[in-house]
């Protein structure tokens, strides 16, 4: 596909609005095992990405880029940084002729969990959002016909999975046992991340 502002800008669009349709549930869920403030911060920040102009912006490297620095400086919290880091290497990894094919995606994409790995000192089990995007990329490097619908696919059975989980990072983590029982804000934000780009970038 041809990569462009444009096209990112319609992914991240996509996304902010499944945010705010979501709110709700990200506020309910982060009330039950974190600071209750997932939603209205998300909602901030993805609200932000959203007004960006792409046309303002020579490729879709550096748009990317503009939008994770307005993520870092505008969701708060630990999210904030974990999601400006994930669209910054992501950004970094692009390839600048504006071309990507799926393999180029998928660099871009383990790149950009790789950021949040380093960033969020966290492992797939941990019951944060890499639960749901480390295994959204594996299905997406290993389905050659619909990768996107199969990454979308895997991020919500990832988010699933934390549900029974006992969180090992984050504030959730001050809870012990108590934290389970409860989906991942982070990873059930992630699969409405995924949940965009099945729909905007197949």
């Amino acid at each position: 596909m041809e990569l462009s502002p444009q096209v990112l800008a319609g992914w991240l669009r996509d996304f902010a609005a499944d945010i705010a349709t979501n709110e709700a549930l990200l506020t309910d869920l982060d009330r039950q095992i974190g600071d209750a403030d997932h939603g209205a911060n998300m909602v901030r920040g993805t609200k932000a990405v959203a007004g960006l102009d792409p046309a303002d912006f020579a490729d879709a490297r550096s748009f990317a880029k503009k939008a994770a620095m307005t993520l870092i400086s505008t969701v708060g919290g630990a999210s904030g940084p974990l999601y400006g880091t994930f669209l910054l290497r992501l950004a970094g990894a692009l390839p600048a002729d504006g071309t990507i094919d799926q393999a180029g995606w998928s660099t871009a994409l383990r790149a950009g969990v790789q950021g949040v790995i380093d960033r969020g000192k966290a492992a797939a089990g941990d019951k944060t959002m890499l639960d749901a995007l480390i295994p959204a990329v594996n299905a997406f490097e290993a389905e050659p016909e619909h990768p996107w619908q199969a990454a979308a696919e895997a991020a919500a059975t990832g988010r699933d999975a934390t549900i029974p989980m006992v969180a090992r990072k984050g504030r959730a983590s001050y809870l012990g046992q108590r934290s389970a029982g409860v989906a991942d804000p982070g990873a059930t934000s992630s699969a409405l991340m995924l949940a965009a780009a099945a729909r905007t970038l197949a």
